[in-house]
């Protein structure tokens, strides 16, 4: 080869193997820099080039799609989506995914690698991909009664109903809510309904997910942690031992006494009474005397300080460490800093009703492959143990106190064992607002087994000042709650 031919082989050769490297350098090195880049649409224009898989409730779909104009073929669309939008968030043509719609969008799509090989054989066969479904946890009747619940306030609030021995999420519901089919699609009503749905415009603010992402000051629901701080920590040894609770106390370190609600009866008096009646200064002493170090140890036990994962991300609660004596006093009350999830307080009231077995919560029970084929099963996993057994059939039995002869008797249910708590907790500057109303609960069945355990908050509502409120607004949602359950499995 003479010499210019050479040169000319060399450039030819140095120009093929510069576009090698260009081409590797965009594949593989910029790939998902480019896939994520809002002007590339072609990543968009294959998501949405056919429909997706479903989300399961019940064995049927409470999800489906419709076809579209312009270069996105179909969108999703929802069953009563208002109710369910707390459990499955939103896919949007315009303003993406979120909850499990986008946790388990490559499964939803079909695009997730655990589907290459059926992919690829579809490819060679020239069948049209799939997206697999999500199977949740979910029970219908239950997530019925809880929104239709909320609803029937005509206020703000959540409901969460667990199952106690497994950790699966039976009912997830926030209020107000909101139709994610109207956010489907990338059009003007799309786009203007998404502007409705925003905070700036609509204060009552339907897009966040009460259940998850919400921290309410807990108020004396929390009172049920408390006591068992007591009992794993050797303070008291039973529910009807009595109390050294005077009445009136001061806190430690002030000269501010705790009160109770309205004329009730405190001093020394067992802790099952105090449930009962729900007395501050039994709970706030119990919380002082055992100090900050051991409560906070009982309250993370239950799950307290860490965001949980259902998968969807739930915001963590809260109870603070380096307080003063009175400041555990009134956390142990369920207020001052102390603040929880409505998921947080069915965890806490779960674990009581499984003998103080804590399950980790979850709501995606399998993945399917477009033939339905399982990709992946969730296995019950426990938590923790925040409390003995022992401890847990004491507490057991100072709730079923509370429903039987106490604050929550509007959470009864004939021929079943209820135990359950109430709360009343403060809202605003000095408790100047409304207060929040809680009722946790939980119900057994004749063998001892417990289907169902629920934590119900009312926001915004026009409560009295005690913890009747909790019992009046909140404990018939998680009555009906129950109650959905129970019939579901006869």
């Amino acid at each position: 080869m003479n010499k210019p031919l050479r040169r000319i082989a060399i450039f030819c050769g140095l120009l093929v193997l510069t576009l090698l490297l260009r081409d590797n350098w965009l594949q593989y090195v910029k790939a998902d820099e480019l896939k994520s880049d809002e002007k590339n649409r072609r990543v968009a224009i294959e998501r949405y080039s056919s429909p997706r898989g479903d989300i399961i409730v019940d064995g049927k779909a409470i999800t489906g799609h419709a076809t579209t104009e312009g270069d996105f073929k179909y969108k999703r669309t929802y069953r009563n989506g208002p109710m369910w939008a707390p459990v499955t968030g939103y896919v949007s043509q315009a303003y993406g995914a979120t909850q499990i719609e986008a946790i388990d969008d490559g499964i939803l799509t079909g695009n997730d690698d655990r589907l290459f090989f059926r992919n690829t054989l579809d490819m060679i066969t020239g069948k049209k991909r799939e997206g697999g479904n999500v199977v949740t946890t979910l029970n219908g009747a239950a997530q019925k009664a809880a929104y239709e619940g909320l609803k029937k306030q005509n206020g703000k609030g959540a409901v969460v109903a667990l199952e106690p021995a497994t950790g699966k999420v039976l009912a997830l519901a926030s209020f107000p809510s909101y139709d994610p089919t109207s956010i489907a699609g990338g059009g003007k009503a799309d786009g203007e309904a998404w502007n409705r749905l925003q905070k700036k415009n609509n204060p009552a603010d339907p897009m966040l997910n009460r259940a998850l992402r919400e921290v309410y000051p807990p108020g004396s629901t929390f009172k049920v942690l408390t006591a068992a701080a007591a009992l794993e920590n050797g303070l008291y040894d039973s529910a009807d031992e009595k109390t050294d609770s005077p009445q009136p106390w001061t806190m430690t370190g002030t000269q501010t006494e705790l009160k109770n609600e309205g004329t009730i009866q405190c001093k020394d008096v067992p802790m099952r009474e105090a449930l009962r009646v729900s007395c501050n200064t039994v709970f706030g002493k119990i919380g002082a005397d055992l100090g900050n170090e051991k409560m906070l140890e009982q309250a993370k036990k239950f799950g307290f300080t860490e965001e949980q994962f259902i998968p969807v991300r739930a915001n963590a609660s809260v109870f603070s460490d380096d307080m003063e004596p009175s400041q555990v006093a009134l956390s142990s009350i369920g207020q001052f800093n102390t603040a929880a999830t409505p998921l947080q307080m069915a965890m806490v009231t779960a674990a009581i009703a499984n003998n103080g077995v804590l399950m980790k919560p979850y709501m995606v029970d399998e993945l399917q492959a477009p033939n339905v084929d399982t990709i992946e099963k969730t296995s019950p996993t426990e938590q923790s143990r925040p409390l003995s057994a022992k401890n847990a059939q004491i507490l057991q039995s100072m709730m079923e106190t509370v429903v039987n002869e106490g604050t929550g008797s509007n959470a009864r249910i004939s021929g079943v064992t209820v135990g359950g708590k109430t709360g009343t907790a403060q809202h605003g500057v000095d408790n100047s607002e409304n207060p929040y109303a809680w009722f946790i609960s939980y119900a057994k069945q004749s063998d001892g087994s417990s289907p169902v355990a629920v934590a119900v908050v009312i926001e915004d509502e026009d409560a009295v000042r005690d913890d009747i409120s909790g019992g009046g607004l909140a404990a018939p949602i998680a009555r009906n709650v129950m109650q959905a359950v129970l019939d579901s499995k006869k």
